[in-house]
């Protein structure tokens, strides 16, 4: 069996430290992200919105209309690659959370 080569969550890393990853990504109309895995939570923060498509290793497509300023928390564990579907660039920043959250 040929394993699969995976890309990287985003296109550059911003900012990293021992608590976070801050990647960013931008792809104009048409352009997919290669397939990736998000082995750490993260959040997804829309810069610049568009319409986009998830399309998962399983073969799941999921429909985003990512809208500018908008903010999400995703849970770890999915791989998947992104496609701007939408006729304007998309940009934004993910976040990942390397440290669990203190609660006190």
């Amino acid at each position: 069996m040929t394993e699969q080569v995976l890309g990287a969550v985003g296109q550059e890393v911003m900012l990293e430290n021992d608590k976070v990853r801050i990647w960013h990504i931008s792809l104009r109309p048409g352009e997919t992200q290669p397939l990736h895995h998000h082995g750490l939570p993260y959040v997804v923060v829309a810069v610049q919105g568009a319409k986009n498509v998830i399309h998962t290793a399983a073969g799941e497509r999921i429909e985003v209309e990512e809208e500018t300023g908008g903010i999400v928390f995703r849970e770890p564990g999915q791989t998947h690659m992104l496609t701007n579907a939408g006729d304007t660039l998309y940009i934004g920043r993910i976040i990942e959370l390397k440290t669990g959250l203190d609660h006190s």
